[in-house]
């Protein structure tokens, strides 16, 4: 097989082995003689292919401990469902496993046949799930972002989730073109009021299922980090016990949201009812815990995709 020197057929090339590798059930060795190169570039173009997700690897065999930690917690805390997947001690900050995950849970209520209308969060867990999303043509369904998709400066959210679902999922979307944090209340109440919004915000509150990250709350998260907090905000958060997130909703360790003037500016949809909607909540790691815990125990969420890890912490408690 000639080889081609640019990205593209690079590209190809990975496809094609990782084809083979993950479809065909094919061995490395066999993969080098089909495609006449040596055995590490077979490897190394497997390894591609997956880096540069024109493979999605999902593991569809339930592991035991996993299940046992799953039913616990539903016990527990009393929730709708819950799916833990096992933790990677070297995963970081990285939403591995419980991307993929999230991904599997969303493909099973698009490929419902009854129309459904299915609000999402925004955020790099969330990122993640719709980059391992398989095209899919939904007409019936309707997708609606719950929370802005602008950042602060007025350009797109790098971590939107509404724009790039909408690469992949064949159904209307419904944005909201909007900050996630606005300046003031009466700034919110304002852009909330324009008629542009007035089919977001209904979606909203009737959407079938919900799909929303947890988000620490440090000196080091997403909502500082990002520009829509300042320093001394985030602080002073901290200060009067701040533990975690959802869509820019801030919360302490009951769940309750804090009365904070912050949370006055936030300018996402309420979270919908957990008595009408499957609210997902996706998080993973013993940074998260504080804020997983407390969205459960608040009632934030009636569903929850999280890794062993977080899930031993849970049961610990």
């Amino acid at each position: 097989m000639a080889k081609r020197p640019d990205s593209q057929g690079r590209l190809d090339e990975a496809a094609r082995a990782g084809w083979l590798y993950y479809v065909a059930g094919r061995t490395q060795d066999e993969i080098a003689a089909i495609m006449s190169i040596s055995r590490q570039s077979a490897q190394r173009l497997i390894s591609l292919s997956v880096a540069e997700k024109l493979v999605k690897v999902r593991l569809d065999h339930p592991i035991a401990a996993c299940l046992e930690f799953a039913e616990a917690i539903k016990d527990r805390y009393g929730l709708k469902q819950v799916e833990v997947v096992p933790s990677d001690p070297d995963a970081g900050n990285t939403p591995l496993g419980v991307a993929e995950a999230g991904a599997a849970e969303l493909e099973r209520w698009l490929k419902r046949s009854e129309p459904q209308v299915i609000a999402m969060g925004t955020g790099r867990t969330l990122r993640a799930v719709i980059d391992q999303l398989s095209p899919m043509d939904c007409p019936q369904h309707k997708i609606v972002s719950l929370t802005g998709n602008i950042s602060p400066d007025g350009s797109a959210a790098y971590f939107n989730v509404i724009f790039s679902m909408a690469d992949a999922v064949k159904a209307p979307h419904f944005p909201m073109p909007l900050p996630v944090i606005v300046s003031s209340r009466n700034e919110r109440d304002l852009m909330h009021s324009q008629p542009l919004m007035a089919t977001t915000i209904d979606l909203g509150k009737h959407s079938d299922v919900t799909f929303v990250g947890i988000g620490e709350m440090a000196l080091n998260a997403p909502l500082l980090v990002d520009g829509f907090l300042k320093q001394g905000e985030m602080e002073d958060l901290l200060a009067a016990g701040a533990v975690g997130e959802i869509c820019g909703w801030i919360f302490g360790p009951d769940g309750a949201l804090l009365d904070h003037p912050v949370n006055d500016r936030v300018a996402s949809l309420p979270i919908p009812s957990r008595e009408a909607s499957t609210v997902i909540g996706l998080g993973r790691g013993a940074r998260k815990h504080k804020a997983i815990k407390a969205a459960v125990l608040g009632g934030k969420i009636n569903g929850l995709i999280t890794d062993e890890d977080a899930a031993r912490m849970l049961l610990a408690d």
